[in-house]
This record gives structure tokens, C-alpha cells and sequence, in this order.
């Protein structure tokens, strides 16, 4: 492993027909954040990310929420994505692959990352309700789809039981 000598940071400014959003990013923080997407649930779900990842996140994104939800979670994962991509440049000094288990109560989830500069995505859930909170559950694959179209990954995520 390469010693990092300065934070690895990117900044992102998307804007589309649907969504215009401001994104930054320091790899390696301190948990902090400021997330607004219009969307409690899927702020609250990026909070954690950002807490439990000790990384930096600032996150601005105004999407057409009168239209509905797709737009805005997808283009922050396409965003979110980017951005770790670009923080991460010629990514020396990491692994390129990597999981996490995680467990919540009677939950366990698993989720793997190949840094591989190849796209691919598979979400496999339990979730059966149409919302969690204010988020439309079937956007949580648009969301990975989108980070691993972002990131140039292989993203995987299934939720166990």
C-alpha cells in the first residue's frame, strides 16, 4: 500500500433537463455531511453511507420531484459515482475489490465493489413495501446502477435475509 500524503477529494456539478446537482467529496474524512436531495429517506441513507465510510460528503441536488423520484436518485448515484472515481484517479495505493456484510437487527446485507474501470451492477432485495419512508424502494437499483455507471464498477448488493 502507498502511503497517502493529501486527501483525496472531487468536486461534481451535474446539471440535466431533470436535475442539477452540486457534489464534493473527501475520501478520507471524517464522516461529515450536508445531503439535500429533496428525498428525507434517501438523504437519511446517504447520511449513514457518509458516517459509517468516514468520508466527506456534500451533496445539493434540486430533480423534478413533481414528476417523481427517478431522476434525482439516479443522477446522485451517476454523481456520487463520478465522483469517486475521480477522487480516486489512477487509484494507487487501494485494492481494487472489496465487500462489507452488514448486519441491522434481522437484516444482513452484502455489497462488493471491483474498481475495475468496467461497469456492471446487480441488486438483489427483500424490500416488498412500495415506500421506505418518502423513497420509492424500486429506485434503490437505479441508484447503484448509476454509482457503477459513475465509478467505472462492478457493483453488487443483495440483501441476505
Amino acid at each position: 500500500m502507498v502511503p497517502m500524503t493529501k486527501k483525496r477529494t472531487a468536486t461534481i456539478d451535474r446539471k440535466t433537463a431533470e436535475t442539477e446537482i452540486q457534489l464534493r467529496l473527501t475520501i478520507e474524512g471524517q464522516g461529515r455531511y450536508k445531503i439535500s436531495t429533496g428525498i428525507r429517506f434517501f438523504d437519511h441513507m446517504l447520511e449513514l453511507f457518509t458516517r459509517h465510510g468516514a468520508f466527506d460528503l456534500d451533496i445539493r441536488c434540486k430533480g423534478d420531484l413533481d414528476v417523481d423520484q427517478h431522476h434525482t436518485v439516479e443522477d446522485v448515484g451517476i454523481a456520487l459515482g463520478e465522483a469517486f472515481d475521480k477522487a480516486l484517479g489512477d487509484k494507487r495505493g487501494i485494492l481494487r475489490a472489496g465487500y462489507f456484510l452488514m448486519t441491522m437487527d434481522e437484516t444482513l446485507g452484502l455489497a462488493a465493489v471491483d474498481l475495475s474501470g468496467r461497469t456492471a451492477h446487480h441488486v438483489e432485495t427483500k424490500v416488498r413495501p412500495r415506500l421506505v419512508g418518502d423513497l420509492q424502494s424500486e429506485l434503490v437499483e437505479d441508484f447503484f446502477e448509476g454509482f457503477a455507471r459513475g465509478a467505472r464498477a462492478n457493483v453488487h448488493v443483495k440483501t441476505m435475509y
